[in-house]
């Protein structure tokens, strides 16, 4: 189980980047392209915005750039993402990172300047816009919360340290953490972060996931103060530019970017706390009593409820499984599934200096690329069907759509993530009427995909409420106070159906979704739609499906009211939210009722 270094990993389990380009020196000639592109846009247009012909030309022009930019910029973060011990990587990201901030505070005049004109010119360049009268939209939008034009071009150049917080929580995690090895039942285990979230919180032995909870409980633990310092400098870095910005609180200038009010937030958040908690404290009652054990504590929330019922699954295995499962989507987007195995757009390996969890990363003008370590479990199979639902849907909107319209509102952005899964699960349900096997996808879709979404992040996402409402306050938060915090949230949901064993209050350590701004609570909203699509498709079939790919394509050009009233589903209602929960409820009571039939109760 020990992580090989990255050089060691065999070439087929890694992404291939040359798909974006086929050498770094490829990479620098694009790069000193778009600084040229900049200065030529400097030159003709600066100071010349002022009519509807002239605010068009330059936004061409800028939309070309930024396709470039956007494929430079993720062809070093990427490469740094798999090993973060690789100094030449990360040096070139630290340079590229310079260059783009470089770009952009150059052209900081365009939108200032676009700004300072007569509302007549601005609505006359909109409707002339073609694929930029979306870009001038949204520009309109902000145009309350835009600062002095010097102002601008100077956050702009000081972008790369906004983005210090998120870097020092990634090398402190990745790079200098260095797991001892732990004793359990009289053996030595090997210990590391991915060893220990992508095998140890799943092992059925309780005195190994007990002891591997401990010993990472206790080295973590070693960098909570600096871990602490990286997410107090977020959390001000946020307030202080949402009142630079003059938005009331630093949530209104959170949400605004997502395009949604206010109330959907507390809303995700709050009835998820109080109506989802009853159901998974009997889901943690039942874990104890098939599992028999003395007590139910946080090491033991991840066990499989059939730990021996959990199939091994090969990758080439997998691709069957994830082409046959949403071949509701259509041929295209089976396709897709077999051209993501055959040119390796997926990073399966297991290494040292390698981001933990999954992501998916769609370069406009590339395809997407897939990380996540991959354990030989169904629980992966699910988890790519996850980042590939990412992937198609940037492969729809990003065919559809220009550049300027493939911004899509993190609100909705983990919706065709999580339909995936759930098509999965739906279709694994019919492959199979043993009443094992039934239990076992039900509990694989509430151990996985919503205790995922629905808990995990979800009780992130009241975390992280509670931590801003101390910032919005003028208050600070060091170490004492998140792990508090973390606690007291754990205590709220779980109640004393769970024993929360020393460690449990570092939980906040774990995940970057803090440096992403309100991300967390988009989880549970993003399956809150998908569960309500998913059912329509259920039902009705074709047009349900067809009604939802017309959604992927849409891209940025809705809010999330509007892609999810395209699908059929009013999130504007607690409908969708309290279904979804009840949906939740009904599985796990089904899951104890099989239990009892299979005699294990």
């Amino acid at each position: 189980m020990e992580l090989v270094m990255r050089k060691d990993v065999p070439e087929e389990l890694t992404w291939d980047l040359s798909a974006i380009y086929a050498s770094e020196e490829e990479m620098y000639r694009d790069a000193e392209r778009a600084e040229a592109m900049s200065k030529e846009l400097e030159a003709n247009y600066k100071g010349k915005l002022d009519t509807p012909r002239q605010i068009n030309a330059c936004l061409e022009e800028f939309r070309k750039l930024y396709e470039i930019v956007t494929l430079v910029s993720e062809y070093a973060y990427l490469a740094v993402e798999v090993d973060y011990y690789d100094g030449h990587n990360k040096e070139r990201n630290d340079r590229i990172s310079l260059l783009m901030s470089e770009i952009f505070s150059r052209l900081s005049f365009i939108d200032s300047e676009i700004l300072e004109q007569d509302a007549a010119v601005l609505e006359s360049a909109a409707a002339q816009a073609g694929k930029n009268r979306r870009y001038l939209e949204n520009l309109l939008r902000q145009k309350p919360h835009r600062l002095q034009p010097e102002t601008e071009r100077v956050l702009a150049a000081l972008s790369p340290t906004f983005g210090a917080p998120y870097q020092i929580y990634n090398i402190a995690k990745l790079a200098d953490m260095r797991f001892p090895s732990f004793t359990a039942e009289g053996k030595e285990y090997p210990l590391g972060y991915s060893l220990f979230e992508d095998d140890y919180e799943y092992d059925a032995r309780t005195e190994v996931r007990r002891a591997a909870f401990h010993a990472f409980s206790e080295k973590i633990r070693e960098y909570e103060n600096v871990t602490a310092a990286a997410y107090q400098a977020q959390v001000q870095l946020d307030k202080t530019l949402a009142t630079l910005r003059g938005f009331s609180s630093v949530f209104d200038s959170l949400l605004f970017e997502q395009k949604v009010d206010i109330s959907l937030y507390h809303r995700q958040i709050d009835l998820i706390m109080e109506k989802l908690a009853p159901h998974m404290k009997k889901y943690a009652r039942l874990l104890q009593k098939v599992h028999h054990l003395d007590r139910m504590t946080y090491a033991d929330l991840k066990l499989p409820v059939d730990p021996e019922y959990d199939p091994k699954v090969t990758i080439e295995e997998s691709r069957r499984y994830i082409e046959e499962g949403l071949s509701v989507l259509g041929p295209e987007y089976q396709a897709m599934i077999r051209e993501a195995y055959r040119d390796r757009w997926v990073d399966f390996a297991k290494n040292q200096g390698k981001s933990t969890g999954g992501f998916c990363a769609s370069p406009y003008g590339s395809h997407s690329f897939i990380l996540l370590n991959w354990n030989d479990r169904m629980s992966d199979v699910f988890t790519l069907a996850h980042e590939l639902g990412h992937a198609g849907h940037f492969k729809a909107c990003n065919a559809a759509q220009s550049i300027f319209d493939t911004d899509v509102s993190t609100y909705f952005v983990e919706a065709p993530s999580t339909m995936n899964e759930l098509l999965m699960a739906h279709y694994l349900l019919k492959t199979n009427p043993d009443p094992r096997f039934r239990r076992w996808v039900l509990s694989s879709m509430v151990s996985n995909t919503y205790y995922h979404n629905f808990v995990t992040h979800l009780l992130e996402a009241a975390y992280q409420r509670e931590v801003y409402r101390i910032i919005d306050e003028g208050g600070s938060v060091q170490a004492e106070t998140l792990n508090r915090l973390m606690k007291e949230t754990l205590e709220r949901f779980w109640g004393d159906a769970v024993e929360l064993l020393p460690g449990a209050e570092l939980t906040w350590m774990r995940q970057p979704h803090y440096y992403m701004g309100l991300y967390s609570y988009t989880y549970s909203a993003g399956l809150t739609v998908a569960t309500q699509v998913c059912d329509r498709i259920e039902k009705e079939g074709q047009s349900a499906a067809e009604d939802w790919k017309r959604v992927l394509a849409a891209g940025g050009t809705g809010t999330p009211v509007e892609l999810a009233a395209m699908a059929g589903v009013d999130i504007t209602t607690d409908k969708p939210l309290l279904d979804t929960i009840a949906k939740i409820g009904e599985m796990i009571e089904e899951i104890c009722q099989l239990t009892e039939e299979l005699g294990e109760a």
